[in-house]
């Protein structure tokens, strides 16, 4: 028999032995594999600024709020990350009814905020549902407030009466979420805008600009009155100022003639007779000229002085 067809039975179990003890190592290998993956795949880092929500069969089983790295069961628990932050939802517009019967839409936006996730995630379970929840409550509480309200005082400011329309709608908001327990709180409600449903819109232009033609009109009367009235008054400090000087100029006048008749008085005072030949001559400027006929006897003083005799 040839040694080719010999086989070694010891050897040939030497080799199993092996064999097996390479599976087991590779089961092992395996087994700690899955076991690493499955731990890190359950890890989850809470990260700051956000809670971390962990389920168990839907039932919240705790919160982690510190920022770090945290642990859940495997297949059988379940995380949700939730804001901490203040977050903005802008809410869609909606068709409203003023106190006077008219119609507007109203668009508003909210900034608010998620004070228990435990509550949130209970009632609400997501955000979305919680922001739909909260976008109805706005609503309601904007058609209620601007409901009171005329439809000039929401879209005229100077004869608005809502000073705190805002606020009114975030406390009452804010008291219907906390009653329900939904776990979240409005920090802010404000009007972006105002619309008008297209049918509205050509008539009320049409009586905005039929109130601002009003108000310029009385602006013009306004001032067409005060300017006649700065006229009259400048007309009669002009007439007052022009009496006084006139008033003025005559006493200087009267002062002035005043003074010129008493020094002509001493002038003339120093010597009578010269005074009397210079107002005669004066008459001879005034009575004779080219066609003056005078009739005067020969030895008149009146004749004497004219025809150069002179004592």
């Amino acid at each position: 028999m040839s040694d080719e067809n010999i086989v070694d039975l010891n050897e040939k179990k030497r080799s199993g032995e092996e064999w097996r003890r390479y599976l087991k190592l590779g089961a092992v290998l395996v087994l700690l594999i899955v076991i690493v993956v499955t731990i890190i795949s359950n890890l989850f880092i809470v990260e700051q600024g956000e809670y971390k929500v962990v389920r168990q069969f839907g039932e919240v089983v705790r919160i982690e709020e510190e920022p770090g790295l945290s642990y859940k069961i495997p297949f059988i628990q379940s995380v949700t990350s939730v804001p901490k932050y203040q977050m903005i939802y802008d809410i869609p517009p909606a068709e409203i009814n003023t106190r006077d019967k008219k119609r507007m839409l109203a668009d508003h936006y909210v900034v608010w905020r998620v004070d228990d996730p435990q509550a949130m995630i209970s009632t609400a379970v997501t955000l979305e549902r919680a922001e739909a929840i909260m976008g109805e409550q706005i609503f309601s509480a904007i058609r209620a407030e601007l409901g009171q309200l005329d439809f000039d005082e929401i879209i005229n400011e100077e004869k608005s009466s809502r000073g705190s329309f805002n606020e009114l709608v975030r406390d009452r908001v804010n008291e219907a979420l906390e009653r329900s327990n939904y776990g979240i709180s409005i920090t802010d409600v404000r009007m972006k805008r105002t619309d008008l449903p297209s049918e509205n819109e050509e008539a009320v232009y049409r009586r905005m600009i039929s109130e601002r033609e009003s108000t310029a009109q009385e602006y013009l009367s306004q001032g067409e009155a005060e300017a006649n009235r700065i006229e009259s008054e400048t007309d009669r400090e002009v007439q007052e100022m022009i009496a006084t000087a006139n008033a003025d100029a005559n006493e200087i006048i009267g002062e002035g003639e005043a003074d010129a008749a008493s020094i002509y008085n001493d002038a003339f005072g120093q010597d009578t007779e010269f005074y009397q030949l210079y107002r005669t001559l004066q008459s001879y400027e005034t009575t004779i000229n080219d066609e003056t006929v005078i009739v005067l006897p020969a030895d008149s003083p009146y004749a004497r002085l004219l025809l150069g005799y002179i004592e």
